[in-house]
């Protein structure tokens, strides 16, 4: 729907008087000090990153095409050679392994290390919103505010230049502005918040004054208000509990810009993705139509059949060597071997077919323990209120156990009080009214998505558990064979844990977590940062683990390969759930869809 005439006449006529220089250059053409010093820090944030390529869409074109990139970060190359296609009104999961350069790739391209035309806006959801004294909502109108008037000034700036004061990007920018729609602003701000978990009272707190968690949502309502050409995301769902995440994935399922995401859940990518795109072990990018279901059908179809070539195509060249090696010194037998030869050389000049080849498996192992009778751990009428008045509890008279056989998830909304469960039962919170009883000899270890905050960043992953278990051992061939438990191959066992992903920085928070031998593991959002490989070989060592687990996650499908109970808090209770976890979130489905 164009902008009214009336409003075009206005822009038209603000363009018409813009006669001012650029305010970023001096008289003489120089850079001003203010802006020198923008472009110096750009430069340092960007020195450890180098890409390369060529911008091959068409000038007006709505979608991202970019031949020959290539992407590199502290030296290593991580992409190579490879062709960005990025198209108006897709939806693309972004899939590579721990440590591959997804974030990096979605950086670079945010921040235009390959520059886009003006009229694709780029937005990159990958750091919480900063704390200011503005409320969540007025943060949010406020950087929708800013988008709207940066519509309107590049309207002006093309309609100020004769050669551009035609050009079919003015319909797609007068369409922006007629979207975003000034008007409701502050209701529409509310609906994003309210679905991403904030009740009326946190919408109207500063943003100082919420957690990092909550600032990141209130960052991804952001990028969802201003909804802009290309939008990046990193993790979204990373600080969501199940019902937001059902709400984003309902909401995303309705984006029709471009969108490129990075995520962890396959449920989340089968609910939200038209296309595919994978980084691949041989730093390449390749694209796939459909989900993620489809994805690994069709990627399991091609490499059966490209094995299937491969192995036909070996079997010939084989066939001609020997022929040509027999032929001896006979003339007619000679000039065949010669025939049969340049057979050989077309083929690899035209390039021999590829043997399949995976990156190496990844398995994550945990310590096998003594078996402790129950109860090891139990809570009897236990309430808890953390200011000590039992009338403000988070929830009441809860009589459950955990045993080593236990495999149990809490589900619920935020701020219901599963995270303080888990401090409960580790001992760093007290009852306020009953009691926590455990075995004089539970051990339990506890994993959060902020435990990699705790690594040593100037230390390697191999000198970090060598200095912490010092007592095990000092041999560097042992830590190299427990990192390789995780994961943590070759190079990244020797690198400074600063250069780490923060994938990587997991999966040695894992390791660590093994090497104390714990009856127990709490798991707070383990998933948080690791790859889908990853998830899968930690879940299969779960399920091999001979003592208890008790999980907190955003992520559907691990639930559903672990999890033997489900505990559901709300209401100021916390009562086994009579059903499954794809039972829970048809329910959370139903009640969002209200």
């Amino acid at each position: 729907m164009p902008v009214s005439a009336s409003k075009q006449k206005r822009l038209a006529a603000k363009a018409a008087k813009k006669s001012k220089p650029s305010t970023s250059v001096t008289k003489n053409g120089a850079l001003k000090p203010s802006e020198l010093a923008k472009q110096m820090n750009d430069l340092k944030l960007h020195a450890s990153r180098t890409a390369t390529g060529v911008l091959t869409s068409q000038p007006q074109s709505r979608d991202v095409q970019i031949d020959s990139y290539s992407l590199s970060y502290h030296g290593r190359e991580l992409i190579q050679n490879a062709r960005v296609e990025l198209n108006f009104g897709n939806r693309y999961g972004l899939l590579g392994l721990n440590g591959s350069g997804k974030s990096t790739f979605l950086k670079s391209i945010a921040e235009g290390d390959i520059a886009l035309p003006k009229h694709i806006d780029t937005y990159i959801l990958n750091q919480e919103a900063e704390p200011t004294d503005m409320s969540a909502i007025k943060y949010v109108v406020k950087q929708a505010q800013d988008e709207l008037e940066r519509l309107e000034s590049e309207v002006e700036e093309l309609l100020g230049d004769p050669e551009t004061a035609e050009s079919p990007i003015l319909d797609v920018l007068y369409e922006r502005i007629e979207e975003m729609d000034s008007s409701t602003f502050e209701p529409r701000a509310a609906s994003l918040l309210h679905g991403l978990g904030f009740t009326t009272k946190m919408m109207n707190k500063p943003t100082k004054d919420l957690s990092g968690g909550w600032r990141m949502r209130v960052a991804l309502a952001k990028a969802l208000f201003i909804r802009p050409t290309l939008l990046l995301l990193d993790e979204p769902t990373n600080h969501l509990d199940l019902e937001a995440c059902v709400w984003l994935e309902e909401y995303l399922k309705g984006y029709n810009r471009i969108l490129v995401l990075v995520s962890h859940s396959q449920d989340f990518l089968n609910g939200v993705c038209t296309n595919i795109i994978h980084l691949t072990h041989k730093r390449q990018l390749k694209y796939y139509s459909g989900n993620y279901d489809t994805f690994v059908r069709t990627k399991a179809e091609m490499e059966v059949n490209q094995q299937k070539a491969y192995e036909k195509q070996q079997a010939e060249i084989e066939h001609i060597k020997k022929f040509i090696a027999s032929a001896g010194t006979y003339a007619n037998l000679v000039r065949q071997a010669k025939s049969k030869q340049k057979i050989i050389d077309k083929m690899e000049a035209d390039g021999l077919i590829e043997k399949v080849e995976h990156p190496h498996p990844i398995s994550f192992k945990f310590t096998s323990v003594n078996r402790l009778p129950p109860p090891v751990l139990s809570f009897d009428n236990v309430s808890f209120s953390y200011d000590g008045n039992i009338d403000n509890a988070l929830y009441r008279d809860v009589d459950l156990g955990v045993d080593m056989d236990s495999r149990v998830a809490l589900v619920g909304p935020n701020g219901t009080g599963k995270s303080t469960l888990l401090k409960l039962m580790m001992g760093t919170l007290d009852a306020t009214e009953g009691r926590v009883q455990a075995h004089n000899q539970l051990k339990i270890a506890k994993y959060s998505q902020h435990s990699a905050d705790q690594l040593d960043l100037e230390k390697s992953s191999i000198d970090y558990l060598r200095d912490k278990f010092g007592h095990i051992s000092q041999e560097i061939d042992y830590w190299r064979r427990w990192l390789g438990r995780f994961g943590l191959t070759g190079s990244h066992q020797t690198s400074l844990i600063s250069t780490l992903s923060d994938g990587l920085r997991s999966r040695l928070v894992f390791c660590e977590l093994a090497l104390e031998g714990p009856h127990i593991i709490l798991l707070d959002e383990p998933t948080n940062h690791l790859d889908i490989e990853s998830i899968d070989a930690l879940a299969e060592a779960i399920n091999e683990f001979d003592g208890g687990i008790v999980l907190v996650s955003h992520d559907f499908r691990l639930i559903e390969q672990i999890v033997q109970e489900i505990w559901l808090c709300e209401d100021r209770t916390i009562h086994r759930y009579d059903g499954d976890i794809k039972q829970y979130k048809e329910e959370l489905r139903k009640k969002i869809q209200k």
